[in-house]
């Protein structure tokens, strides 16, 4: 089992930006919470605002509590990388080693969700979000060894709300990873660090998207948004743009960041997940999920 160190504070440059002090609390610093890990991805927040992360290669899935405990949620976790919390209160996640998409309910039961499509294993479902009325978008690339692979691209999937279905949404980009969509539906995020770009698509209903337009002309491992619509991506630091595609600011981390999320109480903690640990700084925006 692997050590944990606790309550780090390591301080960073929030930049220059007017914008920073609307968004970053006053005097905020970057703390890590938890070290030891070998690759953190994934971070969602339940209801109450405690953060659900992966580590990758060790194969798990941890909680940061609200009272800043790590625990193990999940061991033997199919290699699960992005998270995200539906209505109903299911983990859904993504299992890259496994090559499936499962939803944990909140009394530990685990489905599997989807692992094909027109009878190919996926290559490795790697981020997801769900809609509002309870589709699953999730991306597909692959990292690593590519003997294997069943589909002949790595593409965008759509698992409808009765989850019976899986549709293909996306199959124009080179390495689609990061996804995010507004709590209202209205709008698809998906990054393409692939090809180094980030688009926003136009949903015209569920599963059904309009034609994509560059975001931002910088690809994403993972993504949030907060309560102004604006969209936090992930590459040497966190960038912050607004809803119109305008950088806003960025966030320094000690580590390279890979995911993030907006988590605690009151939704105002900003939850980093960086290689081997855990961050947070505290915001003074609330998080859109």
């Amino acid at each position: 089992m692997k050590k944990f160190v606790f309550f780090l504070t390591v301080s960073v440059c929030m930049v220059s930006w007017s914008w920073a002090g609307e968004l970053v609390a006053p005097g905020a610093q970057v703390q890590r919470l938890a070290t030891g890990f070998r690759f953190t991805e994934g971070p969602a927040a339940d209801r109450q605002g405690n953060v659900y992360f992966s580590d990758i290669p060790n194969n798990r899935i941890h909680i940061w509590t609200l009272e800043g405990k790590l625990k193990t949620f999940r061991e033997n976790s199919g290699g699960a990388n992005g998270l995200f919390f539906d209505a109903q209160g299911n983990l859904i996640a993504c299992e890259g080693r496994a090559r499936r998409v499962t939803a944990i309910s909140p009394d530990g039961q685990l489905t599997v969700l989807a692992q094909s499509y027109q009878g190919k294993r996926f290559n490795s479902p790697n981020d997801c979000w769900v809609d509002p009325q309870g589709g699953i978008y999730f991306t597909d690339p692959r990292y690593g060894r590519m003997d294997d692979l069943e589909l002949p691209g790595f593409w965008v999937f759509y698992i409808t709300p009765d989850r019976k279905q899986v549709v293909k949404v996306i199959d124009d980009l080179v390495k689609p990873n990061g996804i995010i969509g507004t709590r209202d539906g209205k709008r698809l995020y998906v990054a393409d660090p692939g090809d180094n770009k980030t688009y926003v698509y136009p949903i015209l209903g569920p599963g059904r998207l309009g034609p994509r337009r560059l975001f931002a002309p910088r690809g994403s491992d993972g993504m949030t948004l907060d309560e102004q619509g604006n969209v936090y991506l992930t590459r040497d630091k966190v960038y912050v743009y607004s809803p119109q595609g305008k950088l806003l600011t960025t966030i320094r981390v000690p580590e390279v960041p890979a995911n993030v999320c907006f988590g605690g109480a009151d939704r105002k903690t900003l939850f980093i997940t960086a290689r081997r640990s855990l961050y947070a700084v505290k915001m003074q925006v609330r998080g859109m999920y």
